[in-house]
């Protein structure tokens, strides 16, 4: 392995630990508020490893989370939660994200989590619009430090 492979994968991780940590600790800091969930961890992998990748584009991170989200608050005011609410969820999030050309494989999850947490529409406004914004921003700022092509 050569040295400039080492110091961007050390270089990557940091900025995955910088974000994950701030939102962790925005987490611990305001308790009526979620503002981390597990497709940000994810979302963090594509955008300081395969940056250049489609799949880490602001659009597809940015959509690709909101849309998912609000499908799964969609079906669980339809459904309610049930295994197949579930999985109509999922199918909607990957529907909408093809439709749309926002595919972002981590926001295939958040259907799951708004539906075995009963989430509702201001976790989709607050939690994932405000939090997949936010990574955007740092991946944009992070990744133009580094002098790297993103987005």
């Amino acid at each position: 392995m050569n040295n400039n492979k080492i110091i961007n994968a050390l270089l990557s991780a940091l900025g995955a630990l910088i974000f994950i940590s701030f939102l962790a600790f925005l987490d611990r800091s305001f308790e009526d508020m979620i503002w981390l969930i597990p497709p940000f961890g994810a979302s963090m992998v594509l955008v300081m490893a395969v940056h250049e990748s489609p799949l880490a584009k602001p659009k597809n991170i940015l959509l690709g989370h909101i849309l998912s989200a609000l499908s799964g608050v969609i079906i669980f005011y339809l459904i309610g939660d049930n295994f197949l609410a579930l999985g109509i969820a999922v199918a909607l999030a990957v529907f909408v994200m093809i439709v749309t050309d926002t595919i972002h494989p981590p926001a295939g999850a958040n259907p799951i989590i708004v539906i075995l947490t009963g989430q509702g529409i201001s976790f989709v406004l607050f939690t994932v619009a405000v939090g997949a914004f936010m990574l955007v921003v740092f991946a944009y700022l992070y990744n133009k430090l580094l002098k790297r092509n993103y987005p």
